[in-house]
């Protein structure tokens, strides 16, 4: 490997802040809320020009899923306060409460297109809490909680180096248009999804290559009910004559890629929108009802399922289904698997390397396998909002992450509407 060697620098600090959230996704956007609504200052750095991440730029605009696929909501809090005001914008659907758990198959049929059942050929099929909304009303919702909130919400920064001092993150460095600059913390929240904070300090993480996806939305699609009943692969959305296309394409790119690699990520972009282009053209020669249908958008975020995890204080594993933890800080669903459930410890967002350093979102400490229902957009948010609880604590009482009181954390995530333990009194097998 080719090195050059650079000259010390100094770096201006751009801001001070409590609590410091890198990442402005579905989890970074939680944690930053719910520090902030705890009294902590609170600096939320994003390097795209939006909030969401996947949920809105990604355009995976499926809230899978809300419950534990037997009925009972098992995600609370804010993920179900983002739902309910998208709801009051009319840009979410979602089921009933009375049919979660429902097992006719006329409903599934009916919430299935709207990409809200998911699971094998041989699964028992229920109707389950998931949501389709708009990702734009997303976005609304997301700044409106964020700067009620009182979040130092700033765009267009991307975090490229940890700071360390004395075994503590000081902060971390951030690059943009603006040159170099840093922004000091107390506790830092790595809600990059890639984790980015934790690797370049140095943590122990798992690393995954993946197939990325690329999702687009069309609209002008006539006779929308009667492709849907022929099984077109689309989606319906909470937008009239729109639909959603998952994926991309039936067609997935002929390899994985390392998400945290540049020349895989560009490969990728290239590949994934010459399929988009290459499937909606053949959906429009062979569906007349296509003919005259137009793309409305194309995900500008690739979906990345996955790429770096932390190897925490605990590391969640598929053995850990249903097992009750003291310091469960959420319950998460499966979006696949009907009654699997897991409770999340608080662990598990702690990084081991660092005291004042939490995960939150897709790169918290599991498995590979336990992964596939810890990434979902509803567990990402109940994390964000446990790590930013958890921040806003040790701030005020000027502990370690570690040391805080977890009775106490588990306490005011339930004041704040979370769900903390399985909803039934004894674990599922």
């Amino acid at each position: 490997m080719t090195t050059i060697q650079e000259p010390a620098r100094e770096t201006e600090v751009l801001t001070r802040c409590d609590v410091l959230v890198v990442g402005g996704g579905s989890a970074g956007s939680a944690a930053a809320i719910a520090a902030a609504r705890e009294g902590a200052r609170v600096v939320l750095a994003e390097r795209y020009g939006s909030l969401g991440g996947l949920a809105t730029g990604g355009l995976i605009a499926l809230l899978l899923t809300l419950d534990d696929g037997l009925g009972r909501p098992v995600i609370g809090g804010l993920c179900e306060e983002v739902t309910r005001r998208m709801r009051e914008k009319g840009g979410a659907f979602h089921p009933p409460a009375e049919e979660w758990g429902d097992e006719d198959p006329e409903k599934i049929d009916t919430y299935r297109k709207w990409g809200l059942v998911w699971g094998g050929a041989n699964a028992r099929h229920r109707v389950r809490y998931s949501v389709a909304y708009d990702p734009e009303v997303m976005r609304l919702v997301l700044n409106e909680m964020v700067t009620d909130a009182g979040v130092d919400l700033i765009y267009h920064l991307w975090g490229a180096d940890a700071l360390i001092e004395d075994g503590r993150l000081a902060g971390v460095a951030f690059q943009s248009k603006a040159g170099r600059q840093a922004i000091l913390a107390d506790v830092v929240i790595d809600a990059t999804g890639d984790g980015d904070v934790f690797a370049s300090a140095g943590c122990a993480f798992a690393h995954e290559t993946v197939h990325p996806w690329l999702w687009f939305r069309v609209g002008g699609v006539l006779e929308l009910e009667r492709v849907l009943a022929e099984g077109a692969p689309f989606f319906r959305t909470p937008n009239a004559g729109q639909v959603l296309f998952p994926w991309g394409s039936v067609a997935s790119l002929g390899r994985k890629i390392d998400a945290t690699d540049p020349r895989d990520l560009t490969f990728a972009e290239i590949e994934c929108r010459k399929l988009v282009m290459q499937e909606f053209e053949k959906l429009k020669s062979s569906r007349p009802e296509l003919a005259d249908a137009h793309i409305c958008n194309i995900a500008t975020q690739l979906g990345i399922t996955e790429s770096r995890r932390l190897e925490g204080r605990y590391v969640l594993d598929i053995g850990d289904r249903g097992k009750p933890f003291e310091d469960s800080i959420a319950i998460t669903g499966h979006w696949t698997k009907y009654g699997a459930v897991y409770a999340i410890p608080y662990r598990s967002l702690q990084a081991r390397e660092f005291p004042n350093l939490l995960a939150a979102g897709r790169n918290i400490s599991v498995d590979h396998r336990t992964h596939n229902a810890t990434k979902e957009i509803p567990p990402s948010m109940t994390t964000g909002q446990a790590a930013g609880t958890a921040a806003a604590l040790a701030v005020s009482t000027g502990e370690d992450l570690a040391s805080i009181d977890v009775a106490k954390l588990r306490e005011r995530l339930r004041q704040a509407g979370g769900i903390v333990d399985y909803p039934f009194e004894s674990a599922p097998c």
